[in-house]
């Protein structure tokens, strides 16, 4: 199977298990880097992402034009993918989405916060991106152009998720089954964060080291990554899709 067919398939998949795993719901989206072209990425059109199938695939260039000349309906906030892909060329994957536990840390001083074990793909830093900084208060608070897409960019910088305030976060990594791991982490890791600090006193998140030896650990290429891919897979209906596990 060609390596364009298999990013066909798993992006699908990402879209399916995202919507089971409650990450999206009828909004949100993730892309990935063309996997022949790096000055391409590929996007279902705009479509809920349990709908999304091969057929839903579009082509974009990094400033979010369509290939080929594609009509259909795209997402309005593609230009998040085309920023983030554009300033960062080591990143094959991107998601966009608004769970609703992130949400309380894009509005508020206390910072979201690596607490959990699968946590650490979250990183040292997990800033807020505030539309309001750079273009006022008059905007709907969607990224819908590349100006907004590479502010978002230049506050995300090379961290792995950003928060947008009141209104979602935006995540990147090297590989699909990596972004598609940190967005279901995310909300869990925050409403662990969140119940701790209903208890009182202090956090106790874990520390650089820490994160950096787990994410090594739990790699793109390891059987535990290729376990947790295979299983979301088979949860959300789409094992049929999936290919063969990485090579190490």
């Amino acid at each position: 199977m060609s390596d364009l067919k298999q990013a066909f398939r798993d992006l699908v998949i990402a879209n399916r298990v995202l919507a089971h795993e409650n990450v999206c719901d009828a909004y949100g989206h993730i892309s990935m880097r063309h996997p022949d072209r790096p000055d391409r990425y590929l996007l279902a059109r705009s479509r809920s992402p349990q709908l999304v199938d091969e057929s839903d695939i579009m082509e974009f260039t990094l400033d979010g034009k369509p290939v080929n000349d594609d009509r259909r309906p795209a997402y309005l906030e593609r230009f998040i993918h085309g920023g983030i892909y554009e300033s960062r060329p080591e990143v094959n994957s991107v998601i966009h989405a608004h769970a609703e536990d992130i949400l309380p840390f894009s509005i508020s001083t206390v910072k979201l916060e690596a607490v959990i074990a699968p946590g650490s793909d979250l990183g040292h830093d997990v800033p807020v991106w505030d539309i309001r900084e750079k273009f006022g208060d008059a905007t709907n608070l969607l990224v819908s152009n590349m100006e907004h897409g590479r502010d978002l960019a230049k506050r995300i910088a090379d961290n792995s998720v950003c928060l947008m305030r009141g209104h979602g976060f935006a995540a990147a990594q090297y590989s699909i089954h990596e972004v598609v791991r940190t967005a279901i982490y995310l909300p869990r890791n925050a409403r662990v964060q969140m119940a701790a600090m209903r208890l009182g006193g202090g956090i106790n998140p874990l520390s650089f080291n820490e994160i950096e030896t787990k994410k090594t650990a739990h790699g793109p290429t390891t059987p535990e990554a290729w376990r947790a891919w295979e299983y979301w897979a088979i949860s959300a209906g789409c094992a049929d899709r999936l290919g063969e596990p990485p090579k190490r």
